[in-house]
């Protein structure tokens, strides 16, 4: 009872850690890809805080914030669908472990007064980040311990079109807030805030206790003048520029032309800067800026409008709609209206967003499952495109012995091929299958770190009076750790049928004994182009009862019977379409992981002379070797292909 009550606690606490990250890092993520310009704003006061002299539109700063937001996001999104278990939890823990280090310095040298790790969406002090992260790298770390329990809440058939699709729309959706504004405005100043009723009201709440920063005063004088433009009766034109200096002016036509449309319709139209003396002088003289000029406070006016310059309107001190400098609005003196220039229809932004996100999502994944998917899924699945990605299977030079050699003769192949890959280590595992006298006394003499040992072939019982045969048992017994089953000679000479063979895998798994299953098509089939129908039957017929944990200490061997002993040579390229088909049978029926991990050996004549070709092919992970492995220096050679 107890272990059931800790199973059940060790579930709902995987879960709580991996909705508190998927739903925190989803959050944070998306009001960073949302707002990059504001995320940069906050990395420049970290900039400053530690020495570095970046100005707040830097390059650098905003690269940084749209990574930042970007990462953040598709952790979460992988969290949540259970992308890459294992590298997304430990990459999720390093990245709390490093923040979290971070806050510890703010929090005892307290540079900034808010971390900004959820922008203007929320504000926490450096205290609640701190422990906010703190239960963040908890619950990262307890993860990263056990990703095997991350279960998928998407097919993994459909997980690479969701992956690729969400750093598209991040990444997109972040290059166009930057270029534009937010879609969605966290700021107090989002469209409807009221302004003037923060200056009237004698409680604020929080919102409108952070619209009192709203700070105007005249340039010339020096007097606080924001409540005077509060209190007009109409609308009201306010052109945000933090900094003359690095501000955009290739906008500065259209902002003259407004300020033109402005003056004749006798609509207030002021700039907000906080740039003084000669950079003030010399943005009027370059732009011939001849609009009232008011100084505000800089970090104030990049809270304003996500743009340097920017423009907001204001009608009877409420937020009516804001432009960044790249579409700011284009005035047609022939019938111009201010209706014409707010001119946006309204919509919920929320809405747009998740719209944006969800159908094309869903267009995706539909168009993959009706085409994209039925042509090319399989090859996703099973074909290495990068040499690299051949490490993720073992590779592996089997020798089966066949009926050759005395008990005297196979001793001293052993000890001479122990000897030579002790001298000189291989680059794969080397297996060899003796026959079955040889077996105790091979296990004695050579090193299983170096060479594992196998027998050619075991009982499809248990025990009994069954004259002449050994079971699993016994050639566990011996110390042999691998059995050939399937072979071509057997099926052949001695009839064993898949129901057979399945008894045969069956008790070697029971036994421990990793199995080397052999399949293949003869010359017949071949030339009748069933190669493919009669590899995958011999799969179906003793292998697709297994689970996946016994499939895993299956090795396949692919035969092409026909080209064995016949004169027909199977050309590197012919290896590699069979091996490749066979993968994707096992996707189909085990799954992706199973289908990257099982090593597909190659027996069809392979020697020192051909082996090179075909394991350089991408599915050919290795060679189960006949003749060849009889003459110590002949099966070193194949094995010295993997070096190559």
């Amino acid at each position: 009872m107890k272990s059931k009550v800790a199973t059940y606690l060790q579930i709902i606490a995987h879960s709580l850690c991996r909705i508190v990250l998927c739903v925190t890092f989803i959050f944070s993520g998306f009001v960073k890809v949302d707002d990059p310009m504001g995320m940069a704003h906050k990395l420049h006061a970290y900039a400053t805080a530690v020495g570095l002299s970046l100005t707040d539109d830097s390059v650098l700063l905003q690269f940084g914030a749209v990574s930042l937001g970007v990462v953040e996001f598709i952790l979460g999104i992988y969290l949540l669908i259970g992308v890459h278990r294992r590298l997304t939890t430990i990459v999720t823990a390093l990245f709390m472990l490093i923040f979290t280090a971070i806050t510890v310095w703010i929090y005892i040298d307290n540079p900034v007064a808010d971390c900004g790790c959820f922008g203007d969406a929320i504000t926490l002090t450096n205290g609640q980040t701190l422990v906010k992260n703190i239960v963040l790298l908890s619950a990262a770390i307890y993860l990263s311990c056990y990703p095997q329990k991350i279960r998928r809440f998407i097919s993994a058939r459909n997980n690479w079109v969701i992956s690729i699709y969400s750093w598209i729309y991040a990444i997109a959706l972040s290059l166009y807030t930057l270029h534009y504004l937010p879609i969605i405005d966290f700021s107090p100043y989002t469209k409807g805030a009221n302004i003037k009723a923060a200056f009237e009201t004698n409680d604020p709440d929080g919102a409108s206790n952070k619209l009192v920063n709203f700070y105007l005063a005249d340039q010339k004088t020096g007097d606080d003048v924001t409540f005077d433009i509060l209190q007009h009766n109409g609308y009201t034109f306010l052109l945000t520029v933090p900094s003359t200096v690095t501000a955009d002016d290739g906008c500065c036509d259209r902002i003259n032309d407004l300020h033109d449309y402005c003056r004749d319709n006798n609509i207030p139209f002021y700039m907000a800067t906080s740039s003084t003396g000669k950079d003030l002088t010399e943005w009027i003289d370059h732009t011939g800026a001849a609009y009232p000029i008011l100084l505000a406070e800089d970090t104030e006016l990049n809270t304003m409008v996500r743009s340097n310059p920017g423009l907001m309107l204001l009608h009877n001190g409420i937020v009516v709609k804001k432009w960044s400098n790249n579409d700011l609005p284009e005035i047609d003196n022939s019938g111009a209206s201010i209706n014409g220039i707010i001119g946006e229809p309204n919509y919920n932004p929320i809405l747009v967003l998740i719209l944006w996100f969800i159908i094309p999502l869903i267009i995706a994944v539909v168009a993959d499952s009706l085409w994209i998917g039925h042509k090319f899924y399989k090859h996703h699945i099973y074909v290495k495109r990068f040499q690299l990605k051949r490490i993720m299977r073992k590779k592996i030079v089997a020798g089966n012995w066949k009926m050759n050699k005395n008990l005297q003769e196979g001793i001293a192949l052993a000890k001479e091929l122990n000897e030579v890959l002790t001298a000189d280590k291989p680059n794969c595992g080397v297996i060899i299958c003796t026959p079955f006298i040889h077996l105790a006394s091979v296990a004695g003499i050579i090193d299983q770190n170096i060479i594992g040992l196998g027998a050619e072939n075991c009982a499809d019982k248990v025990s009994g009076a069954y004259t002449g045969e050994v079971s699993a048992e016994m050639v566990k017994s011996t110390g042999a750790n691998y059995v050939i089953l399937g072979h071509s000679e057997r099926r052949a000479y001695y009839h064993e049928t898949p129901e057979i063979l399945k008894e045969k895998v069956k008790l070697a798994l029971a036994n421990n004994l990793d199995v080397i299953f052999c399949i293949g098509e003869v010359l017949e089939d071949r030339e009748a182009g069933k190669q493919n129908e009669i590899v995958k039957a011999q799969l179906e017929g003793s292998l697709f009862d297994l689970t996946a944990e016994e499939f895993s200490h299956i090795i396949l061997a692919y035969e092409p019977v026909w080209a064995i002993g016949t004169g027909k040579t199977a050309t590197a390229d012919q290896a590699e379409e069979m091996h490749a088909f066979i993968r994707s049978t096992i996707a189909d029926k085990f799954g992706a992981e199973a289908a990257e991990n099982v090593s597909i050996l190659y027996g069809g004549s392979c020697k020192p002379s051909n082996a090179k070709e075909i394991f350089s092919k991408v599915n050919v992970d290795g060679g189960l070797i006949g003749g060849a492995a009889l003459k110590a220096a002949d099966f070193k050679g194949i094995i010295d292909a993997w070096k190559a």
